[in-house]
């Protein structure tokens, strides 16, 4: 049998995929233990009891500063951000896309705005929304929406383009104006690979939202993270860094079961 015929079930699948991490993991703890054996003040490489000792302290404790605990409130800081900013990029890929996908006119009178505004490094605007925008809260979700917008609009308009041909004559034939048009035939077919495209485009959001909040914040994730690197304190960015991969392995995961439930013939689930 080739090796490019074998697929392994779900569950050997699984057990193969975690092999690597466990490996991985295995190696670190090595690692660094035997690094903090030879090094009390080990700082690079910190143990896996030194790490939850500070994900403790940082879950737990309140700060005297803020009175908050830290973890948390970083936490939901950085969630409201990020979920302002998708929401609004959402809403305006939604609107867009389907502008561009179903109207010629708009295609062609937008359509090289959008493509000239989706090659634009969203980090090159960062200085530009801070000046416009000041350094509270409107610059961190602008960037999230600019960053992510331009793609989600040209995948979702390229997507609705291409729907077949015949669907729209029937639906005209059948009476349908240009608003049935949209809301009835392309919005439905719109609707799950703008999920998908939201999925991809998550990993950008939390890279611009990071860097956002690393720049001009004083709470959130990145925050964080870019505070303690001045002390060389990998025992509390590793946990954070671990954090966000968690947040972003949900979000995905619930963006995958609302479109898997909501819309299981773009799955193959239904008929």
């Amino acid at each position: 049998m080739r090796l490019v015929n074998i697929k392994p079930r779900r569950g050997a699948g699984i057990l193969i995929g975690a092999i690597p991490i466990i490996a991985l993991l295995i190696a670190y703890a090595l690692i660094s233990v035997a690094r903090a054996d030879a090094n009390p003040n080990e700082k690079v490489l910190p143990t896996f009891v030194a790490m939850a000792q500070a994900a403790v302290q940082l879950t737990t404790e309140v700060d005297p500063r803020t009175g908050n605990i830290t973890a948390w409130s970083d936490t939901i800081a950085s969630l409201w951000r990020l979920g302002i900013g998708v929401a609004i990029a959402t809403l305006s890929t939604l609107l867009i896309g389907l502008a561009l996908g179903v109207v010629p006119l708009v295609r062609a009178a937008l359509g090289p705005i959008v493509a000239v505004i989706a090659v634009i490094p969203p980090i090159a605007v960062l200085p530009i929304l801070f000046i416009a925008l000041g350094l509270g809260e409107a610059s961190k979700i602008a960037l999230i929406a600019v960053g992510i917008a331009p793609y989600m609009v040209r995948d979702l308009a390229g997507h609705v383009a291409s729907l077949p041909v015949e669907q729209m004559v029937k639906a005209q034939t059948l009476g349908a104006n240009s608003w049935q048009l949209t809301l009835r035939v392309a919005l439905p077919q719109a609707l799950p690979r703008l999920i998908e495209s939201l999925r991809l485009s998550m990993g950008p959001a939390w890279v611009f939202l990071i860097s956002a909040e690393a720049i001009a914040s004083d709470v959130g994730l990145g925050y964080r993270i870019f505070l303690v690197r001045r002390y060389l304190a990998m025992d509390i960015i590793l946990p954070y860094v671990a954090w966000i991969s968690v947040l972003a392995i949900a979000t995905d995961a619930i963006l995958l079961l609302i479109s898997r439930k909501a819309f299981p013939w773009a799955h193959g689930d239904g008929h």
